[in-house]
């Protein structure tokens, strides 16, 4: 087993998912196999429990896994199905080392980090990286290995120590340390400046750590002198040094890695440049040459919670993105926080609700992501009853799903009082419900996760035919409530159509209104399986719905994969404040932004 370790300094943010991400791939065209781990130095079990402020989405695995979304990156770049082990967090680690103390295994020893709680990092990352992730039989030929955080950070240094032990244990032969570093320039002068990473790259090596590539991040490419003084302070090989500078759109990170000859940087430490070939890319080179191309905009408005942060929605946006691409339309995000929509907004802030109205009405489609809590429920409800009633296309996810369903029944059965229990205990007409399973005393968990069956009960309908006429699909779930279905029967008789539903017949999992252009809210979340050549099923229909090309995608069926040869779009997204719209990097990944640094 081969390890390539990609570690960050100087500051946070700089990529290294992406980077992690795009060496897997260039590593894959190479005829290997890739596997990948994410290590998240936190104290939190997983990231089920935190913000998305905090931390970006919570992205879900088939297994259930509540996971860091860099896992996300890793799925979509390699097309690989991971497990929640390959996200090791400090507090996995501790409750492992403390599950063995408890039940006597280190024989009465006194249970320490190192040697213990290293071993157990060790431990974790041999057992993980030997599982096939890709489908077939047998072990992965590379496991790389993001580490979160940035070098010397404290809660990092168990994890510093154990990889240094691992790299030593594991021969040079099959470790491989990529340091991803900033070398920023001043507006003052112009010039790149090789300090931080020269300070950088001393700290790693006080740490036990050498690098063997450096991949540094700045907003052009590196001159040449510059790369000399970085090679030179910091004891790299000039051809070691790689320059990941800003670029359209984040399908060209990896070529970037490809044209400056990074695998066979990484092939030669590896000692694996007699079994790899020359990287196959020509699929992922035409999608990274065309999607710049096209200039038609479709206009998706999001409406969410968490719009501040769009990372908080990064893989919807992912998925957005991948069906503007194969429907030949650059994408355009409005970001409308679902508050501004309320009437309390009209009068408290007169200019955000003029200004969400205004993007709401100039959609092509209209999104409502997944969330948690009452704040901005109410908007939410009055975004899906304008998408029905103007006969806008809508998605609604997960919670996008409920209040669509609420919305119905306030308007078409007149139960004004309807509502969910999660934000109204004492409704009378409880059109969603908390499920009997869940647990209300513990959150971490214990929600419904990951990869669940849906079995189409309607044939002749939109989500049916956009899945390819499958009897049943299997879609990753993360949701406490649920649509109640003791009032299943008196919507549907008022036309609401329940098309999918799960094994039982008693979980309502999609929802349709067959008279409408496209009006589909789901229970799970199709965007975690969306991929750039596959893009997901109902995400490539909304976006069909909003172009005029539905219909005939409908007749000619949803192919599995999409061919780059009929040209793909441009992609670009926008965020708004106060109406005003502003440049959004994130979508693009930290590669896209005009300073060269995420945020």
């Amino acid at each position: 087993m081969k390890y390539v370790l990609v570690t960050g300094g100087v500051v946070s943010g700089l990529g290294k998912g992406v980077t992690a991400s795009s060496i897997g791939l260039i590593l894959k065209a190479c005829g290997l196999r890739v596997t990948s781990i994410k290590i998240d130095p936190y104290l939190n079990t997983d990231a089920g429990t935190m913000s998305p402020f905090e931390h970006g989405e919570v992205y879900v695995l088939d297994d259930g896994g509540e996971v860091d979304l860099d896992l996300g990156n890793y799925e979509r770049f390699l097309d690989i199905k991971l497990t929640g082990d390959n996200n090791i967090t400090t507090g996995k680690i501790y409750q492992y080392v403390i599950d063995k103390e408890r039940r006597g295994d280190y024989l009465g020893k006194t249970v320490q980090v190192v040697p213990h709680i290293t071993d157990a990092i060790q431990e974790w990352i041999e057992r993980v990286a030997v599982i096939p992730v890709d489908g077939k039989d047998g072990p992965p030929d590379v496991c790389v290995i993001e580490l979160g955080g940035t070098i010397g950070d404290i809660e990092s240094m168990p994890f510093i120590e154990a990889l240094g032990q691992f790299s030593y244990r594991v021969g040079a032969g099959n470790f491989c340390l990529i340091h991803v570093s900033l070398v920023p320039v001043l507006s003052v002068v112009g010039e790149q400046k090789t300090k931080p990473t020269q300070h950088s790259v001393r700290g790693l090596r006080s740490l036990g750590l050498t690098p063997n590539i450096l991949a540094c991040r700045s907003t052009t490419e590196l001159e040449e002198n510059v790369k000399e003084k970085i090679s030179r302070f910091c004891h790299v090989p000039l051809d070691n040094i790689i320059t990941l500078y800003d670029v359209s759109n984040i399908w060209r990170v990896p070529l970037l890695l490809r044209d400056q000859k990074a695998h066979e940087a990484i092939l030669k430490v590896l000692n694996l440049k007699g079994v790899a070939q020359e990287p196959a890319l020509g699929e992922w080179t035409s999608r990274a040459a065309l999607c710049d191309k096209l200039q038609e905009p479709v206009r998706v408005a999001m409406v969410g919670k968490y719009t501040g942060l769009s990372d908080a929605y990064l893989s919807v946006l992912k998925a957005l993105v991948h069906a503007s691409v194969a429907c030949h339309r650059k994408l355009c995000i409005d970001w409308i926080a679902a508050s501004d929509l309320e009437d309390e907004t009209s009068t408290e802030n007169p200019e955000n609700y003029r200004s969400a109205w205004k993007l709401l009405k100039g959609a092509n489609a209209i999104l409502v992501p997944g969330g948690f809590g009452d704040r901005g429920v109410e908007g939410k409800i009055l975004a899906a009853r304008y998408a029905r009633a103007n006969r806008i296309p809508f998605l609604g996810i997960c919670l996008g799903m409920q209040i669509a369903v609420i919305e119905f029944a306030r308007s078409i059965l007149g139960l004004l009082d309807a509502n969910s229990t999660e934000f109204d205990h004492n409704t009378q007409n409880p059109c969603v419900i908390f499920m009997p399973e869940g647990s209300k005393t513990h959150m971490g968990g214990t929600m419904r996760l990951g990869s669940r069956r849906t079995y189409f009960k309607v044939a002749d309908c939109k989500s049916a035919k956009l899945y390819g006429n499958q009897s049943f699909i299997d879609e990753r779930h993360r949701h406490r409530y649920e649509v109640n279905p003791d009032m299943v029967q008196q919507l549907e008789d008022a036309g609401l159509s329940f098309t999918g539903k799960d094994e039982s017949g008693h979980r309502m999992e999609i929802v349709e209104l067959p008279n409408h252009p496209y009006f589909i809210g789901v229970q799970f979340h199709p965007e975690f399986k969306s991929r750039p050549g596959t893009p997901s099923a109902l995400f490539l229909g909304l976006i069909a719905a909003a172009t005029g090309q539905l219909e005939t995608l409908l007749k000619k069926g949803v192919p599995k994969t999409w061919s780059l040869s009929n040209g793909t779009s441009g992609l670009k997204s926008h965020r708004y404040v106060n109406g005003t719209k502003m440049a959004n990097g994130s979508l693009d990944g930290i590669y896209c932004n005009g300073n060269g640094i995420h945020v």
